[in-house]
């Protein structure tokens, strides 16, 4: 029987995605109809003493929204180890310092505007590269030989900058039909063994990377495919919480301070939260994702979709304490 092949380009940003498709790819319909919005609270907004199925409120749990203070002090010193390398990844006089994405198709979509509003393109020290691939979601990544690892490597080769001089990462990822994975947290931590198992990787790959920022995604209530809608898009947002934690408790496979030992993994943070309720907007900032935002599929971003997440994406790093010093918009 011929695999619904279109169905996944849909969300993997291809007409035909390099993927197989198994059995539990092939429902065609969503459940539940389009909406604008869905009652649940974006985690930004959420206090210690909210709960969704368990979970309380806060990008770093426990209603807060800023790493706790070891972590952000981990960061600041990696942050400050951050300098133009040459190809060979040692301090030099007209080396780079690579901000590289990692991620699937809505990823390279937002990624692609950001590096134009920071002009990506102008020379210099920073150089700005989109990793990112459609069709590559995060199982898609999770061995050192998959196929997107070695698209990585063709992307940099082509900007003139090799794997030593990444020091800087921003990852968005999801899973294909998430909700296959079992219900929450089931398939909320499938995709924080992948997300963990993209970010060891990526530390193998590039030595000297040190920071890596992660976003879970954008409003899914649009959705008119089953691939990742909600409440699947806001619930990854725990995925990449857990993750983070994981690192704060000290686990060794994450283990980012060289004075723990092996370092196995960039100091992890959150990137921007993008997720929001449809037309209710955000208390932390008034972010809406209105349907207009998203593509016909209601699970890509359209081009004002696009255009915010890469504001978004822009003002983080300018205001970001660990950005400052490297980042040059």
């Amino acid at each position: 029987m011929m695999k619904p092949l279109w169905l996944l380009g849909l969300f993997l940003g291809t007409s035909l995605a390099p993927l197989e498709a198994g059995p539990a790819l092939l429902p065609a319909r969503l459940e539940q109809a389009p909406a604008a919005k869905t009652g649940a609270v974006p985690l930004c907004d959420m206090t210690e003493k909210d709960r969704y199925k368990g979970e309380d409120g806060g990008l770093y749990g426990g209603g807060r929204n800023e790493p706790p203070a070891e972590q952000a002090q981990l960061a600041k010193a990696e942050a400050a180890r951050i300098r133009p390398l040459d190809a060979e990844g040692k301090p030099a006089d007209g080396g780079k310092v690579v901000l590289l994405s990692i991620g699937m198709s809505n990823t390279t979509q937002e990624f692609s505007r950001f590096m134009q509003l920071a002009g990506a393109k102008r020379g210099g020290a920073f150089v700005i590269v989109d990793g990112a691939q459609g069709g590559q979601a995060a199982i898609q990544w999770d061995t050192a030989e998959a196929r997107p690892w070695g698209e990585v490597e063709r992307r940099l080769q082509a900007s003139g900058v090799t794997a030593p001089q990444v020091q800087v990462v921003w990852i968005k990822q999801a899973l294909i039909q998430q909700g296959q994975h079992g219900e929450f947290p089931a398939h909320a931590r499938k995709l924080q063994e992948e997300l963990s198992k993209i970010v060891r990787l990526a530390k193998s790959k590039y030595p000297n990377l040190r920071l890596a920022y992660l976003s879970s995604r954008i409003y899914a209530g649009y959705a008119k495919t089953p691939l990742n809608p909600e409440p699947y898009a806001y619930e990854g947002a725990f995925s990449v919480r857990w993750l983070i934690q994981d690192q704060l408790k000290g686990s060794k496979d994450l283990n980012a301070d060289p004075a723990r030992g092996e370092v196995k993994a960039p100091v992890l943070l959150w990137g921007p939260y993008l997720w929001g309720d449809g037309t209710n907007a955000r208390k932390c900032d008034g972010l809406v994702w209105n349907e207009a935002d998203l593509a016909k599929d209601g699970t890509h971003p359209s081009d004002s979709g696009r255009e915010k997440v890469g504001q978004m994406l822009l003002k983080f790093f300018k205001g970001e304490p660990t950005a400052q010093g490297w980042f040059a918009p």
